[in-house]
């Protein structure tokens, strides 16, 4: 035997002729969406086929892989090690067969944006819109978050995150679109009240946190007086009561431009200079689908052109 015969099969390589390699695409999909469902809707297959699959991959890896906890399901110790090198694996594999580029009129995936709730309440009805224009077949999906992890960049299944420029992120990031602060009143605010005056005689609706709430320090910093009336743990609900029950509030300008569709709000520009509040595209540094990942980006510049 030949130095390099023995080399394959000393590396165990010869016994991958024994393993059904096809049920690799499906347990990624599955460790990455920890659900059969969603799993099965991903890789194109029947739910019923995708149990199959999980009890032979259970059989293969003598592991459960996944095990039911409350309402959904956790991975297991094994399941977690193997994620990062199976995934790692599969996208060598994509490079060397050299798979068809992505054809957005034709694919099927489900293209997975992680974001706040009320950056999804800005950008979400375009980007979906846009999405079924454009990749008919394809499913979006929104992973909402309150703050980013390293798990939210890498994990779940993302394929990108939009995230506010104050965010730290680990890897590289691109603007996706500039924002800013503003004042936002009931519509029966006294008219001729100037934002300054606005934020000093009205009662401010806050969200409720233990962290200082952006941008009260700047407030406090210079001297002017503001009253707390109501505190709420739902940023966009802050808006809305504004609008119902009087008051003012401090928004992001396009959080408080798409409520204003749905409720009467008056919105005054912020009295001060502050920081930029401009969201971010940081994409999955594991995603090897360099043409799906352009058009991606792409798509999300239109979304945010159109805002």
């Amino acid at each position: 035997m030949s130095t390099e015969e023995r080399g394959v099969t000393g590396s165990g390589l010869d016994r991958l002729a024994s393993v059904n390699l096809n049920l690799l695409v499906p347990l990624l999909a599955l460790l990455e969406e920890r659900s059969v469902t969603r799993a099965a809707e991903r890789v194109g297959l029947s739910q019923p086929a995708m149990s199959h699959a999980l009890t032979r991959m259970r059989r293969m890896l003598g592991d459960e892989l996944v095990v039911r906890q409350g309402s959904g399901v956790t991975l297991t110790p094994r399941a977690v090690e193997l994620l990062e090198p199976l995934r790692a694996a599969l996208q060598q594999t994509a490079r060397v067969v050299n798979l068809p580029h992505f054809d957005p009129a034709t694919d099927r995936r489900v293209i997975t944006v992680a974001m706040t709730t009320s950056t999804a309440f800005v950008v979400g009805p375009r980007l979906a819109r846009l999405l079924a224009e454009r990749a008919p077949h394809a499913t979006l999906r929104v992973r909402t978050f309150t703050v980013p992890t390293e798990a939210t960049f890498v994990e779940q299944g993302v394929d990108v995150v939009l995230l506010s420029e104050g965010h730290h992120a680990p890897h590289p990031r691109e603007r996706l679109y500039d924002d800013r602060l503003v004042v936002v009143a009931s519509p029966d605010s006294p008219p001729d009240a100037d934002a300054l005056t606005l934020i000093s005689t009205q009662p401010h609706i806050v969200v409720d946190t233990r962290r200082r709430v952006f941008p009260y320090a700047e407030l406090e910093e210079r001297g002017i007086p503001y009253r707390v009336g109501l505190l709420s743990s739902d940023y966009l609900l802050v808006p809305f009561l504004v609008a119902r029950a009087g008051g003012v509030a401090l928004l992001r300008h396009q959080v408080a431009t798409a409520m204003r569709e749905l409720s009467d709000l008056r919105i005054e520009e912020f009295p001060f200079p502050l920081p930029g509040l401009g969201i971010d595209m940081v994409w999955n540094p594991r995603l090897a689908d360099q043409p799906f990942l352009e058009w991606l980006r792409e798509l999300l510049l239109d979304v945010a052109a159109g805002l």
